[in-house]
């Protein structure tokens, strides 16, 4: 029985020189080189200036500006939906952007939207700021039933149903 050698061949990154197991530029060459690359390419990231220290500077730096108290944020709201000229768009704008802060609307908020609605008569608007609000409540089951408590004159007056009352809560 006859044993043949059959060569490898390794390929390198490195220009496309092929070497084999046998030339004095071995594997062991080759790992060094990549060790070498990549400790290289580490070094470098460390010097680098990391993005966590630039949030704090930028946080510092708006901190300054006047902080809106309750009373100014629900007159600011008040005033945006008691605009006579406000439409449909701006209606469905305020609310948007209302109900995407980390709160639930106050009543005299509320009522102020519930009348542009009126005004705009567009009852489909009023009944879906009433379900946002419902949704906006979440897991605080005591927020809606307050916040219809508060609502009843304006909605009846108005002539708004609520969403319970349509049957439209259990779809």
């Amino acid at each position: 029985m006859r044993i043949v050698h059959i060569p490898v061949v390794y390929v390198s990154s490195d220009q496309g020189r092929v070497f084999s197991p046998s030339t004095p530029q071995s594997s062991l060459n080759i790992m060094f080189r990549a060790a070498v690359r990549l400790s290289a390419s580490g070094i470098r990231s460390l010097t680098r200036p990391q993005p966590g220290c630039q949030g704090a500077l930028a946080a510092r730096c708006y901190s300054h500006g006047k902080v809106e108290t309750d009373e100014e944020f629900d007159a600011r709201w008040v005033t945006y939906f008691n605009k006579p000229d406000i439409d449909a768009w701006e209606l469905r704008k305020g609310m948007n952007t209302l109900i995407g802060y980390d709160l639930v609307p106050e009543p005299k908020i509320l009522d102020a939207a519930l009348r542009a609605c009126r005004r705009l008569d567009d009852l489909a608007s009023a009944i879906r700021i009433l379900e946002a609000v419902k949704d906006k409540s979440g897991p605080h089951k005591a927020i809606y039933p307050y916040l219809l408590q508060e609502l009843q004159p304006t909605l009846t007056e108005l002539g708004i149903s609520t969403p319970e009352e349509l049957g439209i809560d259990k779809l």
